[in-house]
């Protein structure tokens, strides 16, 4: 008699469990390699002024974020308040820090957006091309900025500047018939349709119509991805702002490639929010620049503790919703 398959409860807490030990293991690892007293040290030396400024930098990444999103919709003729998307995305970002996966925001943004338009399909779709515009965006940064320290003959890093624009290069390729070959990508999913005709016949019809209407508006993907550049631009804003508070020498360029090269390596789900991963990119690249090893930690650290203050503002909006 064969054992009965694991329940779905018991699995997915055998996955973030998984993902805990790789966290804290990566943790652990960096924290052997580092001396504590000198960065515990460093860390009571942050000036409050920079900190209070970086955290208005995380806002302007959360309104430009918003506005982003809005111009997505409004290419399906789906108008929404502004501050109301800004409310969902600052849900969202409470859900993304505080659950054991980063997909939990899209979840809520998703739901918010269908209970609008009525179809999930329609913000599935928004929210995934709004994530692909996204990607397109920092790897752009970072291979841009990895260009520049190169034209200036400094070190880039454990990267390749030629690595950064041909993963550029790839990610357009793919993006490319989604975008202007809509059709094209129906005729692609259309042996999904043996399995049920019906229902993923009418999910596929849905899904062409979308992506139609958004090659039928070049202007606001075009703007759409001015806006995902903006945010990685607010983004370094945001950690050298941080660096500067703790008296971190990092040049710009370096953290142009870095914020972005940090984030796509994160969306690996290999750990819970990134935690480890995240701040083993950081030692990994700064120390190969001639940043201390404490110094690169404690950047990492000090990001994430400020993203998570500030999604707390995602938990209270979120009551408030529900409240009203």
């Amino acid at each position: 008699m064969t054992n009965p398959a694991p329940s779905h409860p018991l699995r997915s807490a055998s996955i973030f469990l998984l993902k805990l030990l790789v966290s804290a293991g990566l943790l652990y690892f960096l924290f052997r390699q580092v001396d504590v007293v000198a960065l515990w040290a460093t860390a009571r030396t942050a000036s409050p002024l920079w900190l209070a400024a970086a955290l208005g930098l995380y806002l302007g990444v959360i309104l430009l974020s918003a506005w982003r999103w809005a111009l997505l919709l409004g290419v399906q003729r789906v108008h929404v308040s502004y501050w109301a998307l800004t409310a969902s995305y600052l849900v969202a970002t409470f859900f993304n820090n505080f659950l054991p996966s980063n997909i939990g925001g899209d979840v809520i943004r998703i739901r918010d957006t269908a209970r609008i338009t009525g179809s999930k399909t329609l913000a599935t779709t928004v929210i995934l091309l709004d994530r692909g515009v996204g990607l397109l965006g920092l790897v752009l940064v970072a291979a841009l900025g990895a260009t520049a320290a190169a034209e200036m003959r400094q070190t880039v890093g454990p990267v390749s500047v030629w690595a950064l624009w041909a993963g550029l290069g790839a990610a357009l390729a793919v993006a490319y018939p989604f975008v202007f070959a809509p059709d094209r990508i129906g005729q692609l999913l259309r042996p999904l349709r043996a399995l049920h005709p019906e229902w993923f016949g009418d999910r596929i019809n849905r899904f062409t119509a979308v992506l139609s209407r958004f090659r039928g508006s070049p202007r606001a993907l075009a703007n759409c991805f001015i806006g995902a550049m903006g945010v990685q631009a607010v983004f370094i804003a945001f950690y050298a702002a941080i660096a500067s508070s703790l008296g971190i020498h990092v040049a710009v360029m370096h953290l142009a490639i870095l914020v972005p090269l940090s984030f796509v390596i994160q969306m690996v789900p290999l750990s819970v929010n990134g935690f480890g991963v995240r701040e083993t990119v950081f030692v990994s690249y700064l120390s190969h620049v001639g940043i201390p090893k404490e110094s690169a930690l404690l950047l990492s650290l000090i990001g994430a503790a400020l993203i998570m203050v500030f999604s707390v503002s995602g938990a209270i909006t979120y009551v408030s919703r529900r409240h009203h």
